[in-house]
């Protein structure tokens, strides 16, 4: 999956924000919050996971515990076929929906009322 498929995917979601952050970061946010970050040369993806997931997916050759992050279950993503495409986007969608679930009561339900 290229950055612009990822960068398609994640816009897909409801009220995913985009933003360039360290100079060469694409971030994906829901309601402020990173889900997503993606290296501009495309070199690497990073996301959150679940803690039995981060524990599995960082065995897979090419994937590894998220620099800075690993701390609070991302990892990082640095060869393309580390996993498929429909795998990458699942993956992408549970980050998004465990930072949107964590997020403040009163952002879920402004969120909530604009769609």
């Amino acid at each position: 999956m290229d950055l612009e498929a990822i960068r398609k995917y994640c816009l897909s979601l409801p009220h995913a924000t985009e933003g360039i952050q360290w100079e060469d970061d694409l971030l994906f946010r829901i309601g402020g919050k990173m889900f997503t970050v993606c290296n501009l040369d495309g070199s690497s993806i990073s996301f959150k996971c679940t803690p039995e997931e981060f524990e599995e997916l960082i065995l897979i050759d090419g994937i590894i515990p998220a620099p800075y992050m690993a701390r609070n279950h991302w990892v990082q993503i640095r060869k393309a076929n580390a996993v498929r495409t429909a795998e990458l986007q699942r993956l992408i969608r549970t980050s998004y929906d465990m930072v949107r679930a964590k997020l403040p009561k009163k952002v879920r339900e402004t969120l909530n009322r604009t769609g």
